[in-house]
């Protein structure tokens, strides 16, 4: 049966045209002549199909709703994570050039280039809703390595988090006050912690009557909001052009009447105008940061910030007057909780995180500044 799939395939390259259902079933009946059975010409259009549609034998795992990522380093080495951490997973690639293949034409259908001369790709697949990171030998040095991550739509509110356990009704009344009080908020966190789920649900909670605009690199939040905007950046094409950065898209946003600013994941240079825009009068704008602990969303943002030109002492300037709470995120074997809220302070020249609450400690001293930014913008303190 590989015998006749590789007759099909090179016949289906020099025919040049396109691989449609009925041009693949012609070539392998063509092919097949009289020595195939029809179970052999069964299983040899089920193996071509997944060359040609979607992500082959990947699908399935794709298609699943409970999993995160996926990822291929080998003809029999796949991976899936569905919450609960990576496990193998019940898939086998035929051979090395069958993974190198699937990795091409999935960068090109993100429109992105795959080869020797430029050997490794990070794009998007939009109608799949797929973050692809994909490297060839011999800089992957075992083989092609695919690692595909699923970026579901969240559309949790916080009631819908609190039953999931993500958090308490306590925390579930801090937030409702943190976003009735329009304060800017950073939501930290590893990957695949939350974040964007938490951030889905603040934003689910904001007033009907505001205007949120969304800026993201993937389409990922979907809050249960009448009146909301979203923005996605594009990469450049395979010849380099019609890329539209993440950065421009804020600096586009501003310009839209938002009542609220939202960044999806600040990973660069964007953190500059994000900063920017929340200090011209843009109350309750937020965003997420990778972050290992709250304390250290300010050396991220530095870093972050250097990228756009933006000295040390300039961002944390801007950072002090421009954002108010981080809420971090942490993902457990029990699954992503909340795990702990922060105030941001001017410690001398510069701005450090100090914890109001965590999930394992309770309340701690950052709760009296919390308490006060909520009264100051005369929002009943609930606790």
């Amino acid at each position: 049966m590989t015998a006749l799939v590789d007759r099909v395939r090179s016949r289906l390259a020099e025919s040049g045209g396109e691989p449609t259902p009925a041009a693949v079933a012609a070539a392998v009946r063509a092919e097949a002549g009289g020595v195939a059975s029809d179970l052999d010409v069964l299983a040899a259009l089920r193996t071509l199909r997944q060359e040609f549609v979607g992500a082959g034998p990947l699908d399935e795992l794709l298609r699943d709703p409970r999993t995160t990522d996926v990822l291929v380093s080998g003809p029999g080495a796949v991976w899936v994570d569905r919450g609960a951490g990576l496990v193998p997973a019940d898939v086998r690639f035929p051979d090395e050039a069958s993974i190198r293949r699937l990795a091409q034409r999935l960068a090109l259908a993100a429109g992105r280039r795959l080869d020797d001369a430029s050997p490794y790709v990070d794009g998007w697949l939009a109608d799949a809703g797929v973050r692809l990171h994909a490297v060839l030998p011999p800089v992957a040095a075992d083989g092609t390595c695919l690692s595909l991550r699923v970026l579901r739509p969240a559309a949790h509110d916080l009631p819908a988090l609190r039953r999931l356990g993500t958090l308490d009704a306590d925390g579930e009344a801090l937030l409702q006050a943190v976003v009735a009080a329009r304060l800017a908020v950073l939501v930290s966190g590893g990957t695949g912690s939350g974040k964007t789920t938490l951030l889905t649900a603040l934003l689910s909670s904001v007033d009907p009557r505001e205007r949120i605009l969304v800026v993201e690199d993937a389409e990922e939040l979907r809050p249960r909001h009448p009146h909301v905007v979203r923005l996605i950046a594009r990469p450049a094409n395979v010849e380099g052009a019609g890329g539209v950065a993440l950065r421009e898209l804020v600096r586009q946003a501003l310009r839209m009447r938002p009542d609220r600013l939202v960044v999806g994941e600040v990973r660069g240079a964007e953190v500059c105008d994000l900063l920017a825009a929340l200090n011209t009068g843009h109350d309750g704008g937020a965003g997420t940061v990778h972050a290992n602990s709250a304390r250290e969303v300010p050396a991220r943002l530095e870093a972050l910030a250097g990228v756009g030109g933006m000295s040390r002492a300039a961002l944390h300037s801007q950072l002090a007057a421009a954002v108010q709470v981080v809420l971090h995120m942490r993902r457990r074997p029990t699954g992503r909780v909340l795990d702990g809220v922060g105030v941001l302070e001017r410690d001398g020249a510069e701005v450090a995180v100090r914890p109001a609450w965590s999930r394992d400690g309770g309340w701690a001293a950052g709760r009296a500044a919390l308490g006060e930014l909520l009264a100051e913008r005369e929002v009943r303190v609930p606790w």
